[in-house]
């Protein structure tokens, strides 16, 4: 396929339940004393059945009543071909159910079930159509960044990793290669980039620094968002107490008769003098993708639209 595979890209949603009636997946992660736990259970999995996660990333971990719906992000074609054969031949189910046991300090294994889903529909029924599979995952691109939650659970695991390295507290018969290759080790982080990893994130294939929201982004934002100032506040308000309801309608009155520009300039305004350093590009642009204003969360980051199609 020559070099097209550098640019390749896909998502998918992978349902997992268990059916003992002892346990319920959704409250063991919900558990804060558990859920680094069972976080590390899914990354061991992963990278068990792919042998890294250069090219795989957990999105984010949704909880329904009775599943976790993992949303997956495969940047490699052939780690995602890995990931379907170990899927098809229940290897990935059986090594997560070995390190649920173990991260979780079980007794015994208890049984999980799994699903694989694209917008195209249930995969499982076409595991055997290997390519069938690839272009439906390639078809379902990511809609959003990585998860905060999930970048939070990734450095308290790389932490973990690192406290545990001196004492080798995983045992040699269920050590793979996530510990080792998808976490970088204590001393080996910074020399992956000229940034700390914790403060990067990837936007359609290419990766930015997460720096505060800067002037120039403030101005830009406000002369570019029009109406859906409103929107993009809202989907800022979950994370930003200051945000919440009634402020956005209060802002849209008071600044009525300045006009669209003012309200939205208020708007984030008020969320960067409220969060502070935690006032990011990062969490500006995932609220621009939520309400798909791609163009100009590009904007935002300088990148010309030509650039992502390379």
């Amino acid at each position: 396929m020559g070099d097209s595979t550098d640019a390749w890209v896909g998502s998918a949603y992978l349902f997992v339940q268990s059916t003992s009636e002892n346990v319920l997946l959704p409250s063991l992660y919900g558990n804060p004393e558990q859920k680094l736990q069972v976080f590390k259970a899914f990354k061991l999995a992963f990278a068990d059945s792919t042998g890294s996660l250069s090219g795989m990333d957990i999105l984010k971990i949704y909880c329904s009543d009775l599943h976790l719906i993992v949303q997956l992000k495969f940047c490699n074609q052939g780690n995602c071909r890995k990931f379907l054969q170990s899927y098809r031949e229940g290897a990935l189910r059986d090594s997560l159910q070995r390190h649920l046991k173990i991260s979780l300090a079980m007794p015994s294994m208890f049984p999980v079930q799994m699903e694989l889903k694209t917008c195209a529909g249930n995969l499982d029924s076409e595991l055997q159509e290997e390519e069938h599979c690839i272009e439906c995952i390639s078809r379902e691109k990511p809609n959003r960044l990585r998860d905060e939650e999930i970048t939070k659970l990734e450095e308290s695991l790389r932490n973990l990793s690192c406290q545990e390295s001196g004492s080798r507290i995983v045992s040699p018969a269920i050590q793979s290669p996530s510990l080792d290759s998808s976490l970088p080790s204590c001393g080996s982080v910074k020399s992956l980039s000229s940034l700390p990893q914790e403060d990067t994130f990837v936007f359609q294939g290419q990766q930015f620094a997460n720096r505060k929201i800067t002037q120039d982004d403030h101005q830009k934002f406000a002369k570019l968002v029009s109406k859906k100032w409103k929107q993009v506040g809202r989907s800022l308000q979950g994370s930003c107490r200051a945000l919440r309801d009634p402020f956005i309608d209060n802002i849209a009155m008071e600044y009525e008769r300045e006009g669209l520009y003012e309200q939205a300039y208020q708007m984030l305004r008020r969320f960067i003098d409220s969060e502070g350093k935690k006032a990011t590009i990062q969490r500006l642009v995932a609220a621009l993708e939520d309400n798909g204003l791609i163009s100009l969360a590009e904007e935002l980051l300088g990148i010309h639209p030509n650039e992502t199609a390379v």
